[in-house]
């Protein structure tokens, strides 16, 4: 299993996050906004040429989750920070309210279906992870997810918990490295970016009202983001809970997280025995003289 690239975001194994500790803002000392975006293109590129080693190498896939509240910049953040990289090389899924299909399963089953296969990136906008935010935040989802009765909630999460971590285990174990990230913005950077939504009509699409109940629920979703990230940061599977409040910043650095676990794999072309090079040469020497 691969190496997580060291990070002052990134969450500790040992479950010793807090929320509190694992700031919205970022530090006083940062690069200013052009060298970000600057620094943000060079890994880009990067990200491309990596990439496409990736898919040749064919011995690894890259799973890389976002979570978020409201307005944290999921999608911005995915289209920067993957706009130089060739498409047929990655996928992008969004996980909303789950169908009656999907509540005819278990809780991993639809995004277990949208895994990446080997040689390319799959990224994940909200994830499985709603079981264990959303869910637990509004237990009474529970009601139509048909679970075996009677239900112990209280001892559901730590099961979700443990089912997560043993199949994100499975995965890396079977070539899947995997990323994940808490955009992690500030209550009052949220009230900033939903009246930005309401002021400019480029954005009101944006805007829902349900999101102002669920602004109300604030602390509640803190607790369970801080459980989850506790429970379930892992060397093969870390969380890293970036400051989200300056958003040059925090794509800059999620794609120098994303870029950096790439490199650690040491991905390579696949190389060539001599016969096929010899194989080559004649083959060279035939087209050349073809009309």
């Amino acid at each position: 299993m691969f190496k997580p690239p060291v990070s002052p975001y990134l969450v500790p194994f040992d479950g010793s996050f807090h929320v509190g500790k694992g700031g919205s803002q970022v530090p006083k000392i940062i690069p200013p906004k052009k060298e970000c975006n600057d620094q943000l293109l060079i890994l880009g590129y990067e990200l491309d040429e990596l990439q496409r080693m990736l898919y040749a190498h064919d011995r690894y896939a890259l799973l890389i989750i976002f979570q978020a509240m409201d307005a944290g910049g999921k999608d911005s953040t995915i289209r920067a920070v993957m706009s130089r990289v060739n498409p047929a090389g990655c996928q992008v899924f969004t996980f909303k309210q789950p169908s009656s299909l999907s509540l005819d399963h278990d809780f991993l089953w639809r995004t277990t279906r949208c895994l990446p296969e080997r040689g390319r990136i799959g990224i994940f906008n909200r994830s499985y992870y709603e079981e264990v935010l959303i869910v637990r935040v509004h237990p009474e989802l529970l009601q139509k997810q048909k679970l075996p009765q009677p239900l112990n909630v209280r001892k559901l999460w730590p099961q979700r918990y443990e089912s997560i971590r043993n199949h994100e285990k499975h995965l890396a174990h079977n070539g899947t490295v995997i990323l994940k990230f808490w955009l992690n913005v500030s209550k009052q950077e949220q009230k900033k970016r939903f009246l930005s939504r309401l002021s400019e009509p480029e954005k009101n699409w944006k805007f829902s009202a349900a999101d102002l109940e669920e602004r109300k629920l604030w602390g509640k979703y803190m607790k369970a983001y801080e459980a989850a990230l506790r429970a379930t940061s892992r060397p093969w599977a870390p969380w890293y809970a970036i400051p989200a409040d300056d958003k040059p910043y925090m794509r800059m650095c999620v794609a120098e997280i994303i870029v950096k676990t790439l490199r650690n794999l040491r991905l390579g072309y696949p190389t060539v025995t001599k016969g096929q090079k010899a194989q080559f040469s004649k083959l060279q020497k035939k087209l050349e003289k073809a009309n």
